[in-house]
């Protein structure tokens, strides 16, 4: 829609914590708790990370956001940006907003380098896998704060920049 924008912000901005408390409370509905995968807000500052605010009619609607994951290696590289806090509030479901976002990640981790994107989420958010699958995500074998879980599923796809001769 015209009426969207997506922007850089950092971690702690308002509206970043406004949609990041959302999203724990969806946790909390379909997990039973929240995501306790330690987050260190200086992991999203660019060019290592980075965190999404995507606003519609100037209402923050959505968050997205990557950071560097050279301890995962998929596809034969280590460097990997993880994506976290994909969220898109429930009035903006629908819409095309989330694929946008996901697109958005996935060019400015390119743009610095990373060669494969990941992600952990879980059965209890089909939605969320519906989405991956089909922007070309494929399962890959579980890490981080969850790998433990039978809930969890992991996910990858190659990102790197095809160079010209």
């Amino acid at each position: 829609m015209d009426s969207d924008v997506i922007l850089s912000v950092p971690f702690m901005h308002p509206d970043a914590q406004r949609l990041v408390e959302e999203v724990q409370a969806e946790y909390v509905v379909r997990y039973g708790g929240r995501d306790n995968t330690p987050i260190d807000p200086q992991a999203f500052e660019p060019p290592d990370g980075l965190f999404l605010v995507a606003y519609r009619d100037g209402v923050p609607v959505a968050t997205g956001a990557w950071r560097r994951r050279d301890d995962v290696e998929v596809f034969g590289t280590r460097r990997t940006a993880e994506i976290k806090r994909m969220y898109v509030t429930p009035q903006a479901r629908g819409t095309g907003l989330a694929r946008r976002m996901l697109a958005r990640l996935e060019d400015t981790a390119a743009d610095v380098g990373s060669e494969a994107m990941v992600l952990e989420t879980g059965t209890a958010q089909p939605e969320a896998m519906a989405l991956y699958e089909s922007s070309g995500y494929a399962r890959i074998e579980s890490f981080g704060h969850y790998r433990w879980s039978p809930s969890n599923r992991c996910y990858a796809k190659r990102i790197a920049r095809i160079s010209s001769p």
